[in-house]
């Protein structure tokens, strides 16, 4: 069985024991987490595809851990103005396991 779920303005396609990097998520390491905003549930030819959302279902995980992904520069240089900016940024990130998927 799969679905799709949606967090941080983003969908994932998710399986049992899928282990996944989504955006930072407010919940402490070890605890279980459940989304709720669920576009396709099911199995192959046999899903259930929400408009939006699929009624009833909900997709339980475990956070694994929080981490920050790898450095982004943003460099602007104006040429011949002698003018330049450096500036980096890191995103948070939460490791989640995916452990249940109930269907509506």
């Amino acid at each position: 069985m799969f679905a799709v779920i949606k967090t941080g303005g983003k969908q994932y396609r998710v399986a049992a024991n899928d282990v996944l990097t989504i955006e930072k998520l407010e919940a402490e390491a070890g605890a279980i987490v459940e989304f709720t905003e669920i576009l396709v549930v099911g199995v192959g030819a046999d899903a259930t595809i929400g408009a939006p959302f699929v009624a009833g279902a909900t997709v339980k995980a475990e956070v694994v851990e929080h981490n920050r992904g790898k450095k982004v520069i943003a460099f602007k240089k104006r040429r011949r103005q002698n003018s330049k900016r450096s500036r980096g940024h890191r995103q948070h990130h939460t490791v989640v396991r995916i452990t249940d998927i109930v269907a509506a």
